[in-house]
């Protein structure tokens, strides 16, 4: 509380949506408290001060929101934005929330790409988009298309490219369609330079955390009884469609990073086979160059 008006300041709110949310058993207590914040009062929390005293109208909007965080919704559906490779995508129900650790695969990705002149890069498994605008915002000579199955996460992903054209960066191509289809992106075999796919690759059956369990749309999740269905299309199309030298990175979970090798080597067509860690330290992706 504020010592002279006596209404609840930023600070005490913070506190209160910590524990709340620690109890409810979200895993970024503080970061989600703060996120609901600076979503609702307009501004990174670093630059508010914590003694300031809470309006009526703001406070009411945020206890609203840490309920429903604490009931388990993404934090991400609750603001409607998502951040990767510094493109704010939209985001909300029927669509994945792409996350933090996925930024070590884009990063490898762009660096492959690195001295290579108007690149040509393929996004499986698209969801919102965000991994194919984050390489079209880093790379404005680059070709990015993207692909992706369920019409309701197209839905967002054309919402967002529109978006990202209209700020000023290139626009991709989106396509709807199956990443398993073995005749997909046919006309574009051995010219890639760049495929990047984060599938669904959850073994069937496995309950996840409500975030995803309850929140998220299970095609983007589940990847078949053992997790691998979707992967292997990857990697037979990655086998295809890179050029001499083209790089593939596919995320994965971080205990498939040994299986998710062996089926590159098993195609006998790539060299560097090796899996990268995400901010956390665990296997998160696994790496390739085209021979």
């Amino acid at each position: 509380m504020t010592a002279d008006t006596g209404e609840p300041t930023l600070g005490a709110f913070l506190t209160d949506a910590e524990k709340t949310l620690a109890e409810a058993g979200a895993w970024q207590p503080r970061g989600d408290a703060e996120k609901l914040a600076e979503y609702v009062l307009g501004r990174a929390v670093e630059r508010l001060s914590l003694d300031a005293a809470l309006g009526r109208e703001d406070l009411a909007r945020l206890r609203d929101l840490v309920a429903r965080r604490a009931d388990r919704t993404p934090v991400e559906y609750l603001t409607g934005r998502a951040v990767l490779g510094g493109v704010e995508v939209a985001v909300g129900p029927g669509v994945f929330v792409p996350r933090k650790h996925t930024e070590p695969l884009l990063a490898w990705g762009l660096d492959v790409v690195s001295e290579v002149s108007k690149p040509l890069a393929v996004d499986l498994c698209t969801g919102s988009a965000a991994i194919a605008l984050a390489v079209a915002h880093a790379r404005p000579d680059a070709t990015v298309h993207a692909i992706e199955l369920d019409p309701v996460a197209l839905t967002w992903a054309r919402r967002n490219a529109a978006r990202q054209a209209e700020l000023g960066d290139t626009p991709i191509i989106l396509h709807a369609g199956n990443v398993t289809d073995p005749a997909m992106f046919a006309d574009l075999d051995g010219t890639v330079d760049l495929l990047l796919a984060n599938p669904p690759f959850v073994v069937d059956g496995v309950v996840l955390p409500p975030e995803w369990q309850e929140h998220q749309p299970w095609p983007a999740l589940f990847g078949g009884q053992d997790g691998l269905v979707v992967i292997r299309a990857v990697v037979a199309a990655a086998t295809r469609l890179l050029r001499s030298g083209g790089g593939v990175a596919i995320e994965h979970d971080d205990e498939q990073a040994d299986v998710v090798m062996s089926l590159l080597r098993e195609q006998d067509a790539f060299t560097g086979i090796s899996y990268g860690v995400d901010h956390w330290g665990t296997p998160r992706y696994t790496t390739a160059r085209r021979k």
